[in-house]
């Protein structure tokens, strides 16, 4: 027997007395005092951390499963009956975290508007908004509901179709939004989850786009000088969902913060602009909005031939005449299906027949 293994299953077999190393005990510490100790407080630390991984886990698994959102609006009250003082509304995919259930009333705090961190945000907006109560769970849908992410985007989709009618519902697009995002926060591995991201995104970047539109920066001539849209959600696409056409699209979203406010009738930001386009075009072949990407860059490049006739530089006039042209039919031969061939067309029509595409004489 090993001398390690003999002393550990006959610890009182050797005593060692540690003189005054432990006064109150007069005669020493012997060994087999000290196994006890190491073993109890072993053994308490054991216990301790499989508690703490239990409970990590059992908190985990209940994060997730104690979140949904309302596919239609509700009051909430502050009891489980319906005739209870009003607390508030939550609407259609506001995050809700579910405290408890009472039959068919659920417990919840509604996060109305999430905390923002973003560069110039108010004390307000940085706190957030949310807001406890009980509301009906009939138009609950959570992450256990069965098709819930079908049901979810099905109202968002519905929402989006009432934002774009004259008389829609209103608010729809902030509700279709919030919808959309909700599928992806809440379920990120579902099959609708890639393109429910994207579209809150796309509906968040529109909004955003007519916002900067309405600011004096908008007719600024660099992309620096005017506001920008806010590319958090579609730089999420992109980091969620590598690869899929959702994330091809929001990196050609994005382009559109980099273009121009006005030209001012010079060369440098259409120049710079097609560039911008053909890079993505090149650099994308696979890219749903490629054959878009290569008609903007045409498009440019045939403005060109009018802005550098008034420069004067009819070099630079006539190799960009030559430059849409290949571009356009580009187009027309690698995307003969699409509407941007049929517009591809026209501009090689417009293009050879010397018919302005830019400036006054378009009209």
């Amino acid at each position: 027997m090993e001398a390690t293994e003999f002393l550990v299953s006959n610890p009182t077999k050797f005593s060692w007395s540690f003189p005054n190393a432990c006064p109150d005990h007069g005669s020493g510490l012997t060994y087999s005092r000290v196994w006890n100790v190491m073993k109890s407080r072993f053994s308490a630390f054991v216990v301790y951390a499989v508690a703490c991984s239990f409970l990590l886990l059992a908190s985990f698994a209940f994060a997730q499963a104690q979140r949904g959102t309302l596919v239609h609006p509700e009051t909430i009250r502050v009891s489980p009956n319906a005739d209870a003082a009003r607390v508030g509304d939550a609407g259609r995919g506001h995050e809700l975290v579910i405290i408890e259930t009472s039959r068919d009333w659920v417990h919840v705090e509604a996060i109305l508007r999430a905390p923002s961190h973003e560069e110039g945000a108010t004390e307000e907006e940085e706190a957030g908004k949310a807001i406890t109560g009980w509301v009906p769970n009939k138009a609950l849908v959570t992450p256990t509901t069965q098709d819930g992410d079908r049901i979810i985007f099905g109202e968002a989709a519905d929402s989006e179709d009432q934002a774009s009618r004259r008389r829609g519902r209103r608010d729809a697009a902030q509700d279709a939004m919030r919808l959309y995002f909700r599928v992806y926060d809440l379920m990120p591995t579902s099959p609708l989850a890639a393109e429910a991201l994207y579209r809150a995104a796309d509906i968040r970047w529109q909004m955003d786009r007519s916002d900067v539109a309405t600011r004096p920066s908008a007719h600024a001539r660099e992309s620096y000088l005017r506001g920008q849209m806010n590319e958090e959600w579609m730089k999420l696409v992109m980091k969620k969902y590598p690869g899929t056409k959702w994330a091809e699209l929001a990196s050609f979203r994005l382009l559109e913060n980099k273009l121009c406010g006005e030209w001012e009738g010079l060369s440098k930001c259409p120049e710079k602009e097609a560039e911008i386009y053909e890079n993505y075009a090149k650099d994308h072949p696979q890219s749903p909005a490629a054959a878009e990407a290569l008609y903007n860059a045409a498009w440019r490049r045939s403005a060109l031939i009018e802005i550098y006739r008034t420069e004067p530089n009819q070099k630079k006039s006539a190799e960009s005449k030559d430059r849409a042209l290949a571009l356009a039919q580009k187009i027309v031969s690698q995307y003969g299906q699409s509407d941007w061939a049929a517009r591809a067309e026209r501009l090689i029509f417009y293009t050879q027949h010397n018919i302005p595409t830019y400036g006054n004489a378009t009209d």
